[in-house]
């Protein structure tokens, strides 16, 4: 037999075998060129929007590569370990070292840069899809076309041949490293497995679940006024971080056997087959991949967040522009008002004019504060308030000592937390005046640049207002203290005024809120465009690598599935242990990454956007369909192997 014909042979044997990581290598390749492509397309101008998304994209491209080279290494390492038996019997037929070596060389170079090709095809061809769905995002009016890259080919072929290197020294060390006999035993020893739980596993198992709730608890606590100072919230950070990742370690370590011990303990040892084949496998062989989960559960919840909190932006990108322009457009100089209304009426757009002036005004909050002010190292309780008269809002009535406080900030709230009732004191350039407060109201009245940090803004008496602003503090006043607010009639003139707005160019402050709204989603589209490809590029390759470390232990089992199969068990009732094992070794990483990530989002979610749920369950929703794949995938290799042991 010629060595072309045991190329030939393993080739075709191999790609029935590891079908999925080719792929995954397809899969990467297509990606990562398209994603290149992106670089060099002259209609990204417009998308990039500025050198930060430039950098963005570009950034993106060197993650992209890191995660793939870490898949392509570790699943190599995989599959010599799986064919170290091979190996053996090539040197037992009289093949040297580097002979197997060069059969192995070459075998992986048709493999390699066979799906190399593939997938360099794939991604020009998807190139356009993605600059579409990019463009879909941010918002950007542009016409997607395909476009090929010269740039992008070369640097794609450089990337992967450098991988490919690296792949082939692993392969050579490995191959020189290893003795006859070694060979025939690596696959034996690859997994580790214990027959008898000891007392350190079953410490570190209590230990782990007691750290990842600890992280959570500390979590919950974050920004909940519990942690005051910069020091506080960084040491907070830290312990969350390192309890949740070391927790989340010896959980694989010690906590799933330890659970899974008192299991079976409960059941005397009786277990059936179903158990068996379940919860036994699951007790002996995740602890020897802890630190594989570990890795892919932190990086599956860091995907998770990162994507639920730039969603949450995405999607609450025109509720954040109506809480920062409380009209469509924004104005704090009336001859620019008076132009933009002027072009309105020529072209017959009906609109509606308010003017509101904003005062600044030094104001006593002690009374109402439910925070300790000390602890949040305040020197002092005064604080500048936007002050507007009664008067400024329709239906508005407020007696000569009554306040009401409107449009406070979600984020700021968690750190200042305000009482329903109490006592305010306005402090004017040389009097001061007592005033009742009535709580808090949720709406927006000013535009954010008339407010101090977030603050709310006080409404009062129409003789309080007149009363500050003749002895108003020149010192702390704004520049510019009008707002003038002009919102169309019809929602559907809303675009056709925006277009006569950017046609102006105003002396003065000017704002559209439509603007804001497109530019917020054309900022967060872009972000959340390369999260959600980095995070599908390692869910397919994380996927990828649990489905080839229960390939494996399919495999190595098959004496068992032949040894029940003779005892008269069927198919079926293999079927379901399998099944069940699937559910955990599948189930667990990913239901421990969704905890992760509820538990980082829901901490500081409001510094992001308005809306917490529905992005994030759909996010969460999404990643476990399509995680659940390669689950799928594992049971149906599975079967084949159940159906073969006998």
């Amino acid at each position: 037999m010629s060595i072309n014909t045991i190329i030939f042979r393993n080739l075709k044997k191999n790609l029935k075998n590891y079908y999925l990581y080719v792929f995954a290598l397809i899969f990467s390749v297509a990606l990562y060129f398209a994603f290149v492509t992106l670089q060099y397309d002259p209609s990204m101008s417009e998308a990039k929007g500025s050198i930060k998304g430039a950098a963005a994209i570009k950034t993106a491209s060197i993650l992209l590569v890191a995660i793939v080279s870490i898949f392509l290494l570790y699943a190599n390492t995989i599959f010599i370990k799986r064919r170290s038996k091979e190996i053996g019997l090539f040197q037992l037929i009289g093949m040297t070292k580097n002979e197997i070596f060069r059969l192995l060389s070459l075998e992986s170079l048709a493999l390699y840069f066979g799906s190399l090709i593939i997938g360099i095809f794939i991604g020009f061809s998807i190139s356009k899809l993605i600059l579409m769905i990019l463009f879909k995002l941010t918002g950007v009016e542009g016409i997607a076309s395909l476009h090929f890259s010269s740039e992008a080919l070369l640097q794609t072929v450089i990337v992967f041949t450098v991988i490919y290197v690296f792949i082939m020294l692993m392969n050579f060390v490995f191959i020189k490293r290893q003795t006859i006999l070694s060979l025939f035993r690596v696959v034996s020893i690859a997994e580790g497995k214990v027959k008898k739980l000891s007392i350190w596993e079953m410490i570190f198992g209590v230990l782990g679940l007691g750290l990842i709730v600890a992280g959570y608890y500390v979590s919950s606590l974050l920004f909940g006024g519990d942690f005051t100072s910069m020091n506080e919230l960084f040491i907070a950070m830290v312990f969350i971080l390192a309890s949740v990742i070391i927790g989340t370690y010896l959980f694989y370590k010690g906590s799933v056997s330890f659970i899974a011990n008192l299991i079976r303990k409960k059941k005397d040892g009786y277990l059936n087959v179903n158990e068996v084949l379940s919860l036994s496998s699951i007790m002996f062989r995740m602890k020897s991949n802890a630190l594989l989960l570990t890795i892919i559960t932190t990086v599956s919840a860091l995907a998770i967040g990162l994507l639920s909190l730039s969603y949450i932006s995405y999607y609450s990108a025109e509720k954040l522009a109506q809480d920062s322009l409380p009209s469509h457009f924004a104005f704090t100089s009336q001859e620019d008002a008076g132009e933009f209304t002027g072009s309105l009426d020529k072209e017959g757009l009906e609109y509606k004019e308010q003017s509101i002036e904003v005062l600044q005004v030094d104001t006593d909050m002690e009374d109402i504060l439910d925070v300790n002010l000390e602890e949040m190292n305040f020197d002092s309780p005064t604080m500048l308030l936007p002050v507007i008269s009664e008067k400024s809002i329709a239906g508005m009535e407020l007696s000569p000592k009554e306040t009401v406080l409107t449009g406070y900030n979600d984020a700021l709230q968690k750190f200042m937390t305000l009482k329903d009732s109490g006592e305010l004191e306005f402090k004017g350039k040389t009097s001061t005046v007592k005033q009742k407060y009535l709580g808090l109201n949720k709406d927006f009245v000013i535009p954010y640049f008339l407010t101090t940090g977030g603050l709310p803004v006080a409404i009062v008496d129409e003789k309080v207002y007149e009363e500050l602003k003749a002895d108003l503090n020149p010192d702390i006043q704004l520049e510019n203290s009008l707002f003038i607010g002009v919102d169309m009639k019809d929602d559907s003139d809303i675009e056709k005024a925006n277009t006569l707005f950017n046609q102006h160019e105003f002396s003065g402050r000017a704002d559209s809120q439509l603007e804001m709204s497109t530019r917020q989603k054309m900022n967060m589209g872009l972000i959340m465009f390369i999260v959600g490809f980095l995070g599908l590029t390692f869910l397919v390759t994380s996927g990828c690598i649990l489905y080839f470390k229960q390939m494996d232990q399919s495999e190595d089992e098959k004496p068992n599935y032949t040894i029940l199969r003779k005892l008269g068990f069927t198919q079926g009732d293999l079927l379901r242990g399998i099944q069940s094992k699937m559910a955990f070794n599948f189930g667990i990483p990913l239901i421990i990454g969704l905890l992760h990530s509820y538990f980082a989002v829901k901490s500081g979610w409001f510094f992001f956007g308005s809306e917490l749920w529905t992005p994030m369950i759909l996010v969460m929703v999404l990643y476990t369909v399509l995680y659940s794949i390669f689950g799928i995938l594992s049971v149906i290799y599975s079967k084949k192997v159940i159906k073969d042991a006998l």
